[in-house]
């Protein structure tokens, strides 16, 4: 048995809802959409206190089972106006397991600014949060600590989303207490910002009950043992997620200087020193650290620490995402350089897609040259303090390049598109297009899939298989980079599930999860007044051929919808 907490920010009530087998599994991205569409809350401001904020925990969080802790957070976004679940690693999913708690939902907000504290005794504090306003997160954590102690997971609300500025996330402590994992996308940490909620403060506790917590633990043992079979693992654990930099500058598929070319540097004449091979030998040179877990449990361990040339840590982690939008995207070449500004905006608690993108378009409106680093650090400088100029820039990419006037604006359902150039990754592209979540690669990223001499019908079957899956993997708080296991031994992993809760299902529930959790999104955007001109890309990428490769986009929004519609 779980509960999720219901609670009332403006009474300080708090409803618990028991959940028993099925009910706990179903969990995630599956019941961010359940609630919202069952709440009938489409066409809610999504800034306003009807719109809920939930947070939900996998059916194995609490556990070492790698990959099984990652947390969903949900709502209505305020920076696309459909749905969002933002899924993020660390330890507050965790947390949530060890105190056993499926989750718990924000309803409507404070009258004022509060951190709301779930002890282990199963008791709950609502707390002045005043004292930690206009604070950066990694101050407002040690001070958050320094009060609660260190056995504890937080979220945070940083400064900008105090003022609901739609690029900011909500910070989640990692394993060493660094508020550095994010749930980022959407706008979630402006939507915390309304409710006057400035973080939340989780006890660990223990490892929960289950149905049979023998073969649970057996379970865990054997996902380990197929995680380390998988040449994938390795070389996520060696490289991690800046790999696939490599991969994109060599496909001419990265983003550089606002999408306007797809490779950064020839790797055959000089150097790429944003890529995953260049970053992890520097790193390790200087004493970094290079595989490291981003949460509880996790055997992959493809987070890292980057150090400069002393060996002292600058942030952690660095990712491809940021290293595609922050970096190449605004122009950046040296992974010193980009590291620094990462933890700008880690610190902020920002989201580094939307930030990237939101540079990416005021350096091609000419505000900055690209490169241009003492502007980038003016700019999160501006957002932090909350100026006239930093606020028009929290709006994110999409509203500021139209007041900026620029043509070459990469969003997709006022959403910026991740480090994946959709003339060149079609298949990535096309998940960007179709998903309900805006330009989400997570939604179903096929990175590699050359799609040359596909049909669009053959590449929306494959995005669709895609999406499937890893809506499924978010609905369970399982990370999508254990997927040459999670993917392919569907019966080790349902009947995982059917131990832990009691319950009784086929291997095919997975897939049907995944489904459901699509239909009820896109259900939610269609009431939300979405069209099939908002699954469509920004026209430069049908005009403009990307170097070197000079591929155009080749498929539009109607065509592609058509194409989902009959493969459904």
């Amino acid at each position: 048995m779980r509960k999720h907490l219901h609670i009332d920010l403006y009474r300080n009530k708090i409803t618990e809802e028991r959940r028993e087998g099925e009910a706990v599994i179903r969990a995630g991205r599956y019941y961010i959409a359940k609630t919202l569409v069952d709440r009938g809350l489409a066409n809610v401001d999504p800034l306003s206190p009807e719109n809920p904020l939930i947070f939900s925990a996998g059916p194995l969080a609490g556990t070492n089972f790698s990959n099984a802790n990652r947390l969903s957070v949900g709502c209505k976004s305020p920076l696309t106006g459909g749905i969002k679940e933002s899924n993020s690693g660390g330890t507050f999913g965790f947390a949530l397991g060890q105190l056993e708690l499926a989750g718990f939902t924000l309803e409507n907000a404070a009258d004022d600014w509060i951190v709301i504290h779930l002890c282990k005794d199963g008791s709950i504090a609502f707390d002045s949060g005043t004292d930690y306003l206009g604070r950066n997160n990694f101050d407002v954590a040690n001070a958050l600590h320094e009060k609660y102690g260190s056995k504890t997971s937080l979220a945070i609300c940083g400064p900008v989303g105090e003022y609901q500025g739609l690029v900011s996330g909500i910070g989640i402590s990692d394993v060493d207490l660094r508020p550095s994992r994010l749930a980022a996308r959407g706008g979630v940490g402006a939507v915390m910002g309304s409710k006057r909620v400035k973080a939340i403060v989780v006890d660990l506790n223990k490892m929960p009950t289950f149905h049979d917590r023998k073969k649970v633990m057996g379970s865990v043992k054997e996902y380990n043992r197929l995680l380390d079979e998988q040449q994938p693992v390795h070389t996520f654990r060696n490289i991690g997620t800046a790999m696939m930099a490599d991969i994109q500058n060599h496909q001419g598929g990265l983003p550089v200087r606002n999408f306007s070319e797809g490779r950064l540097v020839d790797p055959d004449i000089e150097p790429f020193k944003l890529g995953g091979d260049f970053i992890r030998e520097q790193n390790l040179a200087r004493g970094g650290i290079t595989t490291h877990a981003c949460m509880p449990g996790c055997t992959i361990e493809c987070s890292n620490v980057y150090v400069d040339e002393h060996g002292k840590e600058i942030v952690s982690p660095v990712e491809y995402e940021t290293l595609g939008l922050i970096g190449s995207n605004c122009g950046l070449t040296d992974p010193d350089e980009l590291a620094r500004i990462n933890f700008l905006a880690n610190d902020l608690g920002l989201d580094t897609i939307e930030t990237g993108a939101t540079i990416g378009v005021l350096m091609e409106a000419g505000v900055a040259e690209f490169g241009d680093i003492e502007f980038m650090r003016q700019f999160f400088e501006e957002l932090q303090k909350g100026t006239e100029r930093g606020k028009l820039w929290s709006n994110g990419t999409a509203h500021v390049g139209e007041h900026y006037g620029v043509q070459r604006i990469p969003v997709i359902k006022k959403q910026a598109i991740s480090a994946y150039d959709p003339r060149v990754v079609e298949a990535t592209g096309i998940t960007m297009m179709m998903t309900a979540q805006g330009a989400d690669h997570t939604a179903g990223n096929l990175p590699v899939l050359d799609c040359s001499d596909l049909t669009l019908e053959e590449i929306v079957a494959a995005s669709i298989e895609a999406q499937t899956q890893y809506a499924a993997s978010d609905a369970l708080g399982l990370c999508i980079f254990g997927r040459s296991v999670t993917f392919t031994q569907l019966e080790f992993i349902v009947n995982t599930l059917n131990v832990a809760h009691g319950t009784s299902l086929e291997p095919e529930f997975y897939m049907e999860l995944g489904r459901a959790t699509l239909k009820l999104e896109r259900e939610f955007n269609q009431a939300a007044g979405f069209t099939p001109a908002d699954d469509e890309l920004p026209q430069f990428f049908y005009d403009e051929p990307l170097a070197p490769t000079n591929k155009v986009a080749r498929f539009h929004g109607a065509e592609v919808r058509d194409c989902r519609s009959a493969e459904l």
